[in-house]
């Protein structure tokens, strides 16, 4: 009698156990969005604009965190050691996990083996930035024959060592006989004061971060590092048309996870991120920022990293950039 009583009790127990015993589907809470540079730089932009359509899209906030500092080590790092439960991801630079493992000795993560890859975002060109105020060059040859007037050199900014802003101020100087000296700052937040103070002669630095400036003429824009002109920003030259060839330099960041993140998590983002990017009104407020929207499945995203290796040693090399 006890165990048919006990027997019955479990029976009428067991379908309200359930729904406690079930995983709620993600997201039901918000998501973290990690990223290694400082605050109104071109990666917090961007990111903000992308966790806002994905908070639209999935009924969950997207929040920035910032991580910032030693090159986006620190952020990336943030990402790779968190828990892979699809609460944590970052913007992730294309220079964290192709550049850095070429200058740094030690990183702290693994670029093969500890990131989840969900979907290529943005390409970021970078523009040859110099100050009306402090520099007299009106065209990029007119910049270079400056420069190697400058007894001992000029200094160039970037936001860090192993940046692509770095290797592309370096390839810049090195191809051309200058002599310069790598001032590394935290972000476009504090290279721009620096340029615009003359504490810094040049930047080759991304466009998204001096729309502004360039737009209202605070800052003359010698070049951009694309094949084509940007559409905003017609009056500006390509490197090409500047007299550089061969210095097509799109600077692109992906959304990554640590790699135990769940397949159908990242799977799931990616087809958002394609979903939101295939909006002619986002491309076109994203081209008013300074980036082109990209997006991809998590498995273009690694082929594109591995394609792009061999090009930027190439880079490296030539530039002569060590670290610091």
């Amino acid at each position: 009698m006890i165990a048919r009583r006990t027997l019955l009790a479990a029976t009428i127990a067991a379908p309200l156990a359930t729904p406690a015993l079930a995983q709620a589907p993600w997201p039901n809470r918000p998501v973290k969005v990690i990223v290694g540079f400082p605050p109104g730089g071109s990666l917090d932009v961007m990111t903000r604009l992308a966790c806002e359509q994905m908070t639209q899209r999935f009924g969950q906030n997207f929040i920035v965190e910032t991580r910032s500092g030693a090159s986006g080590n620190i952020g990336a790092e943030a990402v790779a050691r968190a828990v892979p439960d699809g609460y944590t991801i970052g913007t992730v630079s294309m220079h964290n996990v192709v550049i850095n493992p070429m200058l740094f000795t030690r990183l702290p993560f693994d670029p093969e083996h500890d990131f989840a890859w969900i979907s290529a975002m943005w390409d970021l060109p970078n523009v040859v930035c110099v100050s009306p105020v402090h520099c007299p060059a009106r065209t990029l040859a007119e910049f270079l024959a400056w420069a190697k007037l400058r007894p001992g050199g000029i200094s160039y900014g970037s936001s860090g060592v192993g940046s692509t802003i770095h290797l592309s101020g370096a390839y810049l100087l090195g191809r051309n006989g200058i002599a310069g000296t790598h001032v590394a700052f935290r972000g476009a937040a504090q290279t721009l004061p620096a340029i615009l103070g003359g504490d810094i002669q040049v930047a080759v630095d991304n466009l998204a971060s001096y729309t502004g400036v360039l737009a209202d003429g605070s800052i003359r824009g010698l070049a951009i590092t694309m094949s084509e002109r940007w559409p905003t920003l017609p009056n500006i030259p390509t490197m090409a048309e500047a007299g550089m060839d061969n210095f097509n330099v799109s600077p692109w960041h992906l959304w990554a996870g640590p790699a135990a993140m769940p397949a159908e998590i990242q799977h799931r983002i990616s087809r958002e991120i394609r979903a939101a990017w295939a909006d002619p009104a986002l491309q076109r407020r994203a081209i008013e920022i300074g980036a082109r929207l990209t997006g991809s499945t998590p498995e273009e995203a690694k082929a594109r990293l591995k394609a792009e290796t061999p090009r930027w040693a190439e880079m490296v090399r030539i530039s002569g950039a060590k670290p610091e």
